[in-house]
């Protein structure tokens, strides 16, 4: 069943966390995952929002998103990710 990464940065050091986005796709690449979205500048449709980006992503198996999260490559570059913003995210289970 697929599963997806539903995440909003609020980024207060663009320079730590364009570092971070230097190495996130070739991190990225090796796994099963899917970019469908990323966006900072959405639509509000309801609610507030003052987070600087959004990301949606794809992965076949719970199994494989958290593979990719918990890799060794992953955690390498998230210090910067860490460094640079706020972060938000989860898991949520596609329908089958």
């Amino acid at each position: 069943m697929s599963v997806y990464i539903i995440a909003r940065f609020k980024i207060h050091d663009r320079s730590e966390y364009d570092r971070y986005s230097a190495g996130f796709s070739d991190v990225f690449k090796k796994f099963d995952g899917k970019m469908l979205s990323v966006d900072e500048d959405p639509t509000v449709l309801a609610g507030e929002w003052d987070d600087t980006r959004s990301v949606i992503i794809e992965f076949p198996s719970e199994k494989s998103a958290l593979a990719w999260m918990t890799s060794d490559d992953y955690q390498a570059i998230a210090k910067h990710r860490d460094a640079g913003s706020t972060a938000n995210s989860i898991l949520v289970k596609g329908l089958e």
